[in-house]
């Protein structure tokens, strides 16, 4: 599975779990920041950086989504395989 297949699949599972994904410019100085996970009024929004690559960009939603209990949830098989085995 390519990059932009992965990052796709990713945001469609955050979506299944009625997680908002948002990208947009994150500026922090000093060090760089890909995204992450937080509440707002009680939703969850998952913040990527949109000047961040495809591949930090998949570890934000791989790193966020693994947080939830994906157990019960469907997704693709190569999917599910490539979240067991990221250990960001």
């Amino acid at each position: 599975m390519d990059e932009k297949n992965i990052l796709s699949q990713l945001e469609e599972l955050a979506r299944s779990l009625d997680i908002e994904v948002r990208y947009e410019q994150i500026k922090k100085e000093g060090t760089f920041y890909a995204g992450g996970l937080c509440q707002l009024k009680g939703e969850d929004i998952l913040i990527v950086n949109s000047k961040a690559t495809v591949s930090d960009q998949i570890q934000a939603l791989a790193g966020a989504l693994k947080s939830f209990n994906l157990s019960q949830v469907y997704m693709r098989p190569a999917l599910r395989e490539f979240l067991l085995k990221y250990t960001g």
